[in-house]
């Protein structure tokens, strides 16, 4: 009798490929998570810039000579069926959330303005943060931007107070 040879693999050189697989994704894995983790920071960085456009346009429109309040009144027109000051992405929520970063306006150091074009109350300046959802995770700086549109960050899962201090760095931001 003549014995008919298999033709496949054996269990040692599937175990051999699984374990060059597993190598090549721990090698691979880690730089993933930090592109990833840059992405985000550009993203919040973005968002700040944006926020800082729509508080100038919404200065020198609306909000005579002063700034809006929060994400929610830049996101709403002063006009019927017109537009508002910032994207839906940013201006639907008092708080957005964004490409893992939790964002929030407030006066900050500023005090009350006059009232706006549409009878909402301003503020003679602004403060506005993004910090990462998951520090370390989704990201690895906080960031925040006030009136004078220059964008600070910290190392850390805070982001810069105001008055700003040395402890925080300054742009140029990348």
């Amino acid at each position: 009798m003549t014995r008919k040879h298999d033709h496949g693999f054996t269990l040692i050189e599937l175990l051999i490929v699984v374990a060059i697989i597993s190598i090549i994704a721990a090698i691979a894995v880690p730089g993933l998570l930090q592109a990833r983790m840059t992405a985000n920071e550009t993203s919040a960085i973005t968002s700040l810039k944006a926020t800082g456009v729509a508080q100038v346009s919404y200065s020198a429109t609306c909000g005579n000579g002063a700034y809006a309040t929060s994400f929610l009144v830049l996101g709403t027109s002063p006009q019927a069926g017109g537009e508002g000051f910032i994207g839906a992405d940013l201006g639907l929520s008092a708080t957005p959330q964004k490409s893992g970063y939790n964002l929030a306006m407030g006066a900050g150091a500023a005090s009350a303005g006059p009232n706006d074009c549409a009878g909402r109350a301003t503020n003679s300046g602004y403060y506005v943060t993004a910090v990462p959802m998951t520090f370390g995770s989704t990201g690895t700086r906080s960031f925040s931007m006030n009136a004078g549109n220059t964008i600070w960050q910290n190392t850390s899962a805070a982001a810069p107070p105001e008055p700003f201090t040395s402890s925080a760095t300054i742009g140029p931001i990348r």
